[in-house]
């Protein structure tokens, strides 16, 4: 989808913004990810509107981290987001700061605040200070430090900064209103005592600003034109206006929200995919099942399907899950004609062709039907070949199109051929097929005058290279998954791995890792990992469209 055709609320603001004369040096956004974590497909939507606004308006994007506690960041998120920002397609330049950049102007806004009387340090424990807030119809009770002197403030404010505290001991609050309709405003905390090393400063600081201090002042600082952020950040915008009108600074951007983006049988909670990978759940923030933007790469989804995706699910004021089948579609539609088409076979069952004599034959076939510009490869029919164990059955169930005994089907791009009887191991599961080939059946110059009805795929035994293939399924089964017992919600059978086969032809591809086995789904090569067994590994993208088409 091309972003030129995509009008929505925010970037019709922006185009009033500009028509009036509102913004004279350009547009300027930012994507402000915490490097708590690794990136999911929710921060994707964040990312495609403040660059691709950016990238519309002819303006500029910083990447700027929100590195205000060290508790839970680390360089390695840094690093992670980074190479997630740039796999979907964006580019920040020269523009990557840190909230950390700003730590000394921060802390000098704050010691403003307190000369003016309008932020104090409070002796309250947590606990306390969560129950002098009240509630939603009940105000909050005033701190009794609130009314310390400014001079009092300012020399315990810059004790906390030599660290003559202990964690947690004492925070800067704002000093607004405890009996405001709005919670956030009832003398939120600013600063609060970490004594702990950051992935940045190090142990330069053992105080550290709270989110709603630190975001509209470097929003502030870097010239934002356009502050966007989702939804939840709506009853914090006052506290964002109060702050930068509380303290001598020369810009205000303003707060937009839009809605963020919920997947159904998914959590975008970054605790719950911390909780998930902490708990070995998952084997990883990479982890093909995860909804992490990592996860999805290594799954082999392409960047294109996730910026199709971002396109279609538009912006809006209206928090909604979005069915997972559109992601689907979005990399179905983006894979289709460019992706090899091969053969596999997941659950492998040999069929020995009795009439077969002499050296294998090879069939030319086209890597795909329509896009012939990507050339063709050499299947092998001979002896002995493999069919996948699902396209046999000696009870078919009504409408089975496949092979039975006594029955026949054709090999996609090769012969006809007829199953003549069956050999079952102790447990009575059928082991072998033995069948017979119509030698004037090939594909395409067909005199057999038989007519089957179906058609399957193969791999010759002598064709044949061992593959390991994971099957990924929702993790969660249910649409909404409750944050809070997450872990009774999980689906059993989300990761199923085969031993299989795929052509040799495949294997020898080193120009795209990207196929779609037919009949059996997308699957993306790890080139990073093999079996147990060393045998290669392919992970399942996307299963093939099963009939499922976007309402608009």
């Amino acid at each position: 989808m091309n972003n030129e055709n995509i009008r929505d609320f925010i970037r019709e603001r922006v185009s009033r913004d500009i028509r009036e004369e509102r913004i004279s040096g350009g547009v300027v956004t930012r994507f402000p990810p915490e490097p708590n974590g690794y990136l999911h497909i929710g921060h994707a939507k964040s990312i495609c509107l403040n660059f691709g606004i950016a990238e519309e308006f002819g303006g500029i994007t910083y990447l700027r981290f929100d590195d205000t506690n060290p508790l839970s960041e680390s360089a390695s998120f840094v690093e992670a987001i980074q190479t997630d920002v740039k796999w979907l397609g964006f580019d920040w330049e020269s523009r990557l700061t840190f909230a950390s950049d700003y730590f000394p102007q921060l802390y000098e806004f704050a010691e403003e605040l307190i000369k003016r009387d309008g932020a104090f340090v409070c002796d309250l424990s947590f606990e306390e200070l969560q129950q002098s807030r009240g509630t939603l119809v009940k105000p909050g009770i005033d701190s009794p430090y609130r009314n310390r002197s400014i001079e009092e403030n300012l020399d315990l404010f810059r004790r906390m900064r030599a660290g003559e505290f202990i964690t947690g001991s004492k925070t800067l609050r704002a000093k607004i209103d405890m009996r405001a309709p709005n919670i956030n405003m009832r003398d939120p905390v600013l600063y609060r005592i970490i004594h702990a090393p950051h992935h940045r400063t190090e142990s330069n600081w053992c105080i550290y600003p709270m989110y709603d201090f630190t975001h509209c002042i470097c929003d502030a600082l870097e010239g934002i034109t356009h502050s966007l952020c989702t939804l939840e950040f709506a009853d914090h915008r006052p506290l964002y206006d109060w702050v930068l009108e509380n303290i001598n600074i020369n810009f205000h951007p303003p707060q937009i929200e839009f809605s963020r983006l919920g997947l159904e049988y998914n959590v975008m909670s970054k605790r719950v995919l911390s909780q998930l990978v902490e708990s070995r759940y998952v084997t990883g923030w990479d982890d093909p099942r995860m909804p992490t933007l990592s996860g999805l790469r290594k799954r082999g989804v392409p960047p294109a399907a996730i910026r199709d995706f971002c396109n279609r699910i538009g912006i809006t004021k209206q928090n909604n899950y979005i069915e997972t089948e559109l992601l689907d579609f979005c990399v179905r539609n983006t894979l289709e004609n460019t992706t090899r088409r091969a053969m596999a076979v997941k659950r492998p069952l040999e069929v020995e062709i009795t009439n077969f004599e002499g050296d294998d034959v090879g069939l030319p076939a086209p890597w795909h039907p329509k896009n012939l510009e990507l050339g063709e490869r050499t299947l092998t029919f001979g002896r002995t070949i493999y069919i996948d164990r699902d396209d046999f059955a000696l009870d078919p169930p009504p409408k089975f199109k496949r092979l039975v005994q006594g029955g026949i089907v054709r090999l996609r791009y090769a012969f006809i051929i007829e199953c003549l009887d069956v050999e079952k191991d102790e447990q009575g599961t059928v082991s072998k097929v033995f069948a017979k080939y119509y030698p004037t059946s090939r594909s395409g110059a067909d005199t057999s005058g038989l007519k089957p009805k179906g058609v399957i795929q193969f791999v010759a035994s002598n064709n044949a290279h061992s593959v390991e293939m994971h099957d990924y399924d929702r993790l969660f089964s249910v649409p909404t998954p409750h944050r809070e017992r997450f872990d009774e919600e999980l689906n059993p059978l989300s990761h199923v791995v085969h031993h299989g086969f795929v052509e040799k032809a495949v294997i020898a591809v080193s120009d795209s890792h990207s196929f779609q086995f037919e009949r059996v789904g997308f699957y993306y090569r790890d080139l990073h990992k093999s079996s147990d067994e060393g045998q290669v590994v392919f992970h399942r993208t996307v299963p093939l469209n099963q009939g499922w088409k976007p309402k608009v």
